[in-house]
């Protein structure tokens, strides 16, 4: 009978280790996503008014949060609203890959920027994705501007909005995460 009783409560304990562990996951990964989503805010933020990449027609919306938009010819300039990045940690380096459109050339490729545990860094550019490790996070950023006739904002402001969904997620439902900023 005590044998039966330290059985049972050995299977609920491994069940409260799973179910832990499955949870620090899922945090981990929702905190990789919020700091990719943030990221972006951030550089859109950044950008002058009248940008390309951030500058809409009164009235108007630029990009999408459910379908990659892009390119679009935005007063002569190719603008794309998402982008992917894969980031990973091997050998105590952090690599971050960002698929993009080169800034001087206009062609699609791949930025990939490592870091080292020395504090050094090292940029590449590449028209094909690096491959990937087995610890390689896939993110796909995707991000909506609105202007304010769209939002009921004050007059003269636009709404960002950024949606990261981790790709490879092994949990379910997928890692999804969204963040909007207002600016002038």
């Amino acid at each position: 009978m005590a044998i039966t009783i330290l059985a049972v409560g050995m299977l609920a304990l491994a069940g409260l280790v799973s179910s832990t562990s499955g949870s620090t996951d899922r945090s981990r990964y929702m905190s990789l996503a919020g700091v990719q989503t943030s990221e972006k805010l951030e550089e859109l933020s950044r950008l002058p008014p009248s940008d390309p990449s951030v500058a809409i027609p009164t009235g108007d919306s630029a990009g999408s949060l459910t379908s990659n938009v892009g390119p679009v010819t935005v007063a002569g300039n190719s603008v794309v609203y998402y982008d992917e990045v894969l980031l990973s940690s091997g050998a105590g380096n952090i690599t971050e890959t960002i698929s993009k459109p080169n800034s001087t050339t206009g062609v699609p490729g791949y930025l990939t920027q490592t870091q080292t545990p020395d504090a050094g860094t090292q940029s590449t550019w590449s028209a094909t994705a690096p491959a990937g490790s087995a610890d390689t996070l896939r993110f796909e950023r995707r991000w909506l501007i609105e202007d304010s006739t769209l939002t009921g904002l004050p007059a003269g402001t636009r709404r960002i909005t950024v949606q990261v969904t981790l790709l490879n997620s092994p949990e379910q439902p997928k890692v999804v995460f969204q963040m909007s900023t207002v600016r002038q």
